[in-house]
């Protein structure tokens, strides 16, 4: 169908309330727009087909039998099992890419072929390729292959965090992942955690514990964590910094451009001398780090009177002079 000037051949449905507001069946004939003249969007039925019937949801993937759910306050509908095929390649490629585990040499046309040949199913399998596997791929030399090999050995060895994030569990990013593994001892300690204890981590909310305990909870999940134990992936969090910094047990939020410094380098510094960083401010937070155009971190910070310093300030306590 030709829509302002092109060619629209679907407009993609997947809210389940949308859905129902707009009582969309299949069949229907149903008036579409280009909003902001670019996305087809759908406004309503103009005609139900004959004898139509309400769309249903499946209650099981239908790429893999597996139970399907959907979080409070969001419009998808998500696979519980962590190997779908459906999910597999983007999955695959969240697991390899630079802030997760890192894999040089592994990237989505690779990856692409190793799952058509079948020899990579899951993140596991990753670590069960041999040289003459990765050999046999279109465009792999010999001194590729090794290097492949190497890059995967070494990626056994990463932080645990970074094995967390690459996961792929829903609201955790790298620092969440980080601050899971600085408040547990093991990967088992994490898997048994409860959503409750994990709430009272600074810088999560319920959701995200919530999305933890969910997910360590299937059994697909403690499948694969058992094959990468296995298969020699680190999963033990790396010693806590000695204690008795002087910012130990204090929890910073940076907010807006500071002067002489980016936030990446003054979290660092905070982290050296013993203290935390957390992505928002909450009663739980000691320090809001503000810089020029501070924003709603700051305003928030100051509603909840919390103590809001300037990089100067940071500097001097740093430099022992408070």
């Amino acid at each position: 169908m030709l829509l302002a000037g092109t060619t629209v051949s679907r407009a993609t449905l997947h809210n389940i309330d949308f859905i129902t507001e707009k009582q969309i069946r299949v069949g229907d004939t149903v008036l579409i727009r280009k909003a902001g003249e670019i996305i087809p969007e759908v406004l309503s039925v103009t005609k139900h087909a004959e004898n139509s019937q309400p769309f249903e949801f499946p209650t099981l993937c239908p790429s893999c039998s597996s139970p399907v759910s959907r979080e409070e306050g969001e419009a998808a509908v998500r696979c519980t099992n962590t190997d779908c095929p459906a999910q597999l390649m983007r999955h695959l490629i969240h697991f390899v890419s630079r802030d997760a585990m890192d894999i040089d040499g592994l990237g989505p046309a690779v990856l692409e072929q190793l799952v058509d040949a079948e020899l990579v199913k899951s993140p596991a399998d990753l670590y069960k390729l041999k040289f003459d596997d990765i050999l046999k791929l279109e465009n792999k030399k010999e001194k590729s292959a090794e290097n492949l090999i190497n890059a995967l050995e070494k990626s056994k060895t990463n932080e645990l965090y970074r094995l967390i994030f690459a996961l792929g569990i829903p609201h955790i990013g790298l620092k969440a992942a980080q601050l899971l593994c600085g408040e547990f001892s093991t990967i088992e300690d994490i898997m048994n955690a409860k959503a409750e204890d994990i709430n009272s981590i600074n810088g999560f909310g319920m959701i995200m514990a919530e999305a933890v305990e969910r997910y360590f909870s299937l059994n697909s999940t403690k499948h694969l964590i058992d094959e990468l134990k296995s298969l020699g992936l680190n999963m033990t969090p790396s010693e806590k910094k000695s204690e008795g910094g002087i910012f130990e047990g204090k929890t910073f939020v940076l907010t807006g451009t500071l002067p002489t410094m980016s936030r990446k380098q003054a979290s660092k510094i905070i982290e050296d001398n013993g203290g935390k960083t957390s992505s928002s401010v909450s009663k739980k937070t000691d320090y809001v780090l503000a810089g020029e155009a501070a924003g709603s971190k700051l305003t928030k910070a100051q509603s909840l009177g919390v103590t809001v310093i300037t990089e100067e300030e940071f500097l001097s306590k740093v430099n022992g002079n408070k």
